[in-house]
C-alpha cells in the first residue's frame, strides 16, 4: 500500500522560507511523476511542482523562481523548497504521485495516490 506523508508546514513571515517534505513509501514503480499540490480557502486545488523519475521539472508561473522541487538521495523523500514566501502563498500543500511521466497541465487526474496535506501560512 502506497502511503505519502506531508511534512514541514508552518506559519511563517512574508519573505520567509519553508521546506516541505514528502516521504513516500510502498511505491514499488520506476517510473514515476511526483507533485506539489497546494488548495487555498475557497479556491481549488493547484499543481504547483512536479518532478518525475527522469529530473524533469514543471512549475507553476506562480512560483518560478521562488520554489524548488527535488528529489532526495533516497528515492523514497522529495522536498518543496520555498523562498520568498508571500501571502498569496497561504494553503494545504500535498504532495502526489503518478505511475507516469509528468504532463505539463495534465491535473490532478494524472496522479494514483494524495498524502494528507500540510499547511502553510504566510502572513503579511
Amino acid at each position: 500500500q502506497v502511503q505519502l506523508v506531508e511534512s514541514g508546514g508552518g506559519s511563517v513571515q512574508s519573505g520567509g522560507s519553508l521546506r516541505l517534505s514528502c516521504a513516500a513509501s510502498g511505491y514499488t514503480y520506476s517510473s514515476y511523476c511526483m507533485a506539489w499540490f497546494r488548495q487555498a480557502p475557497g479556491k481549488e486545488r493547484e499543481e504547483v511542482a512536479a518532478v518525475d523519475s527522469d529530473g524533469n521539472t514543471i512549475y507553476a508561473d506562480s512560483v518560478k523562481g521562488r520554489f524548488t522541487i527535488s528529489k532526495g538521495s533516497d528515492r523514497n523523500i522529495f522536498y518543496l523548497q520555498m523562498n520568498s514566501l508571500k501571502p498569496e502563498d497561504t494553503a494545504m500543500y500535498y504532495c502526489a504521485v503518478s505511475h507516469k511521466y509528468c504532463e505539463e497541465g495534465a491535473g490532478q487526474g494524472l496522479y494514483n495516490y494524495w498524502g494528507q496535506g500540510t499547511q502553510v501560512t504566510v502572513s503579511s
